[in-house]
């Protein structure tokens, strides 16, 4: 049985074009791979693995929940890549994971999915679990390459699985932000926004309620609402949302802007915001 949020997902990219779905799958595909060769690589370094499970359990259990916050960000990117208009489709410095981190979140992400097939596995001795989970990995792998149908949007499955866990642990870690706090809109996202000319007059800017005068240059918003500049930028330093509609601007913070992005997700499945982030 499908979780809510694996249904939203698949909710979402079923709204996505033939071209569209087949360039996502391919990216996820391609995405997956990689950190598969990677989890397969540090299974098969007995130094490398020793040294990433090491780190694990000196990290606290905010840190690991940042690792693993930091991991869905930067899967939810690549999944709203389509639904964002271009002016968002930004490189968010916040997404970017170093090799060591990919490793730890990697590693930690396998042993809570193998925990939760065969708690067993995991009551071993701890010089036992790289032979352990190398096989489990190792079945693991054997059906993922057995999906077919890569470009019509069956190699999501096991990507959407992995947000959606990851998703829920950032949820019940109490990590996942408050709903409705006002975060920064990300300096990369404003200087993107475009300076447009005002013309015919009679537009007001909310924020000061002067009239924009003709002539004069602006900043536009995606949802295609006006502002002067020098009203609009003490603004989006304090919040990235529009002072008209809401509509949200990227953030450098990591859990408004899963927020943000998932907010995009339900949207494209035709779900209410509201009901969605728990």
């Amino acid at each position: 049985m499908m979780m809510e949020e694996e249904t939203t997902i698949m909710a979402a990219t079923s709204t996505l074009g033939p071209s569209q779905l087949s360039d996502l799958s391919y990216s996820i595909f391609s995405l997956s791979f990689h950190h598969r060769r990677r989890l397969c690589h540090l299974l098969s370094s007995p130094c490398l693995f020793f040294l990433t499970l090491h780190r694990l359990h000196t990290l606290s259990l905010p840190q690991k929940t940042l690792l693993i916050a930091r991991h869905l960000l930067f899967s939810l990117h690549h999944l709203t890549r389509h639904f964002q208009p271009p002016p968002l489709r930004l490189p968010n410095p916040s997404t970017a994971i170093n090799q060591r981190d990919l490793d730890a979140v990697l590693l930690l992400l396998f042993l809570c999915e193998a925990y939760h097939d065969s708690p067993e596995a995991l009551e071993r001795p701890h010089d036992e679990w790289r032979q352990v989970l190398t096989s489990i990995c190792s079945n693991t792998t054997l059906k993922i390459t057995g999906i077919t149908g890569i470009f019509d949007g069956a190699a999501l499955i096991p990507y959407i699985e992995m947000v959606t866990r990851c998703k829920r642990l950032v949820g019940i870690m109490g990590c996942s932000g408050k709903e409705g706090k006002e975060v920064a809109a990300s300096p990369a996202a404003v200087v993107a926004l475009p300076a447009v000319e005002v013309r015919g007059g009679g537009i007001e800017c909310v924020i000061c309620k002067e009239e924009m005068r003709e002539g004069r240059d602006v900043c536009k918003f995606p949802c295609q609402h006006l502002f002067h500049w020098m009203c609009i930028l003490p603004w989006v330093k304090k919040r990235n949302t529009c002072p008209c509609c809401r509509f949200q601007l990227p953030s450098d913070d990591i859990f408004g802007e899963i927020q943000r992005l998932w907010g995009i997700l339900v949207k494209a499945s035709g779900k209410s915001v509201d009901d969605e982030w728990t």
